[in-house]
């Protein structure tokens, strides 16, 4: 064998073993394309769509908190001495998508309240089912509901649920809800709409009342003017009652005027609409002062605040003035401050009247 031989057997062998590593080399595959999260726009802000689906999700809510004075000595010594804190976090999750019959929504939204005094603290304070209801420390249902085309079906605010801007007036039930699992059909047009509803109407001050309740609204707006009529019956306490409302557009601000009757309590002592008395009359001014400050004096009397043991209407009177003033710190910060001073007559008891309001900072997402 001579020297050439040799180079050449080497060079074969060497290319033989390159081949067979060549063969048994991993091959990259190609990257699977990703489908990243896309922005729906078909139902508002905030919105995106689910991957790999046409169905749009919004997740939102706010963290709150909140210290209130005023109503809790107020009943026993006539003073303004008692205080509360509450913090609250709200969490709402909702999905929409198109079909055949209309939009498909649907919403779950709770809440969870800590609160380290008394329950009972503060439980009347004006707007209190959204301000310092709830029980101590717990996370509830706030609403939860299916939506199709206007008929909803669930937990949800009723059309009750929608009052004043403003902290001062009440103008729904105190000894109830206006979120309960309910029923109902809604027409909007965008500028008006007309619905109706069964309700199942709980008794949230310890009394055992379950009853069954219609309501009714329609309302819209033009302009710079609103208006809504809500009309509804307790059919456990043969009673009812209507609202009507309206809002216009005045120099640097807002007018609302309300006017609420209510025929009675029944032999329950509840009604599931409105309970603080026979009539009233609300009206507040929403000044808008800057982009971010608001400061919004309001007054309102309710008359006949007392019933006798069969529910009717007796005597009193209740007269509730205050201000609540809102400032946007930055964006999706704010805080409010309101203050409302109440003073209730009785014929058969001794007159009562107190400050009540609370301070409150919020951040929205």
């Amino acid at each position: 064998m001579n020297i050439k031989s040799l180079l050449l057997g080497s060079a074969a062998a060497l290319a033989a073993v390159s081949g067979a590593q060549a063969a048994d080399a991993i091959v990259a595959a190609e990257p699977e394309p990703v489908e990243y999260v896309r922005v729906c726009d078909a139902y508002g802000t905030g919105y995106f769509y689910i991957p790999g689906t046409e169905t749009c999700l919004q997740i939102g809510g706010y963290l709150r908190f909140d210290v209130g004075f005023g109503f809790g000595d107020a009943l026993d010594n006539n003073s303004s001495e008692d205080w509360d804190a509450r913090t609250r976090a709200h969490i709402n999750v909702v999905a929409k998508n198109d079909t055949e019959y209309g939009t498909l929504t649907s919403a779950i939204i709770l809440e969870s309240n800590f609160r380290p005094n008394g329950v009972d603290s503060d439980a009347r304070t004006a707007g209190a089912s959204s301000t310092f209801g709830g029980s101590q420390n717990s996370t509830v249902i706030d609403e939860a509901y299916i939506d199709l085309a206007g008929f909803r079906v669930g937990k949800f605010a009723n059309w009750w649920d929608d009052d004043f801007s403003g902290e001062t007036d009440i103008m729904t039930t105190l000894d109830g809800s206006t979120k309960q699992n309910s029923i109902r059909y809604q027409y909007d047009a965008g500028d008006f709409y007309a619905g109706i509803a069964l309700e199942e109407l709980v008794q949230t001050d310890g009394g055992n009342a379950n009853n069954l309740g219609i309501d009714g609204s329609i309302g819209g707006k033009l302009g710079g003017f609103t208006y809504a009529v809500l009309g509804a019956y307790d059919t456990d306490a043969q009673e009812g009652a209507v609202l009507a409302k309206v809002g216009v557009d005045v120099g640097p601000g807002t007018l609302s005027v309300a006017g609420i009757y209510s025929t009675g309590l029944g032999d329950q002592g509840f009604n599931g609409y409105y309970d603080a008395g026979e009539w009233s009359v609300a009206a507040q001014y929403a000044l808008k002062a800057t982009d971010k400050f608001t400061v919004t004096p309001a007054v309102q009397y309710i008359d006949n605040i007392d019933a006798d043991a069969d529910g009717s209407w007796d005597s009193g009177n209740e007269i509730r003035a205050g201000v609540t003033l809102d400032y946007k710190i930055v964006e999706n910060l704010s805080t409010k401050l309101t203050a409302t001073y109440v003073k209730d007559d009785h014929d058969n008891a001794a007159d009562q009247d107190w400050v009540e309001g609370f301070f409150r900072l919020q951040r929205d997402f």
